[in-house]
């Protein structure tokens, strides 16, 4: 090929370096300050309409009020969450534990799955809220009636999800272990169970706010303590605010629960590399 014949190649421009562009919403300043500004936000539309139209604050408070009302009544609103978050607390745990060994259960027996699996569908199916007088009656009205109804709400999620992961342990993987002559525990240690993470850490996240659900309900027919209770006691007072301030307070309660059970799944998935 002659030096002319090279000159007629047009020469092709440098493609230029794939810069990723950076996705600015995972900045963490923002992922903590986006919620934080569109929060500030309601709250100041709601006190401005509030004022403006005059709401009386039995129907609506201001949140300046409801502020107001945790101020003075924040020993007792922590008084009545203790009870509440831990037996939403020991409610989760509870499901948490029962649900993966259901699920372990269905995943490596097909005469389990076959005999019990309809069966759970079948009792997800029904109304939480209607079994929970009969919760009451097996288990009388303290707090095992209400442990019972916070476990019996958060199962499902956490068996659904486990389950859902067991099954989704990719093929080569299991021929690989059964090549390499794996036992059925080791291979659920190592491969089953850690590839079942994100899932199992996706039904947690659902089951604890389901459990706080759970007590609630419970306290609203029995307990004579626990956030449940203040809502009750104080909308028989009419007083919106100490209902608003309650309502508040459980937020808290379950952001507490929610932020444990995420701290967790961040320290577990990086230990098994996801």
């Amino acid at each position: 090929m002659s030096a002319t014949q090279l000159g007629d190649v047009t020469p092709v421009a440098a493609a230029p370096p794939n810069l990723e562009r950076r996705d600015l919403s995972r900045h963490p300043a923002l992922q903590l300050g986006l919620p934080v500004l569109f929060a500030a936000a309601v709250l100041l539309l709601w006190e401005f309409l509030c004022r403006a139209y005059a709401v009386p604050e039995v129907i609506l408070p201001t949140p300046s009020a409801i502020y107001a009302r945790i101020i003075s009544a924040w020993p007792f609103l922590v008084q009545h969450a203790v009870p509440t978050g831990t037996e939403a607390a020991i409610g989760f745990l509870l499901a948490t534990v029962l649900g993966i060994a259901l699920a372990v259960l269905l995943s490596y027996s097909r005469w389990a799955y076959a005999a019990l699996y309809p069966n759970v569908i079948f009792f997800q199916l029904i109304p939480k809220i209607a079994l929970a007088p009969l919760f009451i009656v097996w288990l009388g009205i303290g707090s095992p009636s209400r442990l019972a109804f916070s476990m019996f709400i958060a199962f499902f999620p956490v068996v659904i999800a486990t389950l859902t992961g067991l099954n989704a342990t990719p093929p080569d993987m299991l021929r690989l272990c059964k090549a390499l002559t794996a036992r059925s525990w080791q291979v659920f240690l190592s491969v089953r169970f850690p590839y079942a993470l994100p899932h199992i850490f996706s039904g947690l996240k659902i089951a604890v706010t389901f459990a706080i659900i759970g007590v609630i309900v419970g306290e609203f027919i029995t307990a004579q303590a626990g956030l449940g209770y203040l809502i009750l006691f104080a909308s028989s007072q009419a007083e919106t605010a100490l209902i608003m301030a309650s309502i508040a307070m459980l937020c808290v309660v379950g952001l507490v629960l929610y932020g444990a059970v995420a701290g967790l799944e961040r320290l577990i998935l990086r230990k098994y590399g996801h």
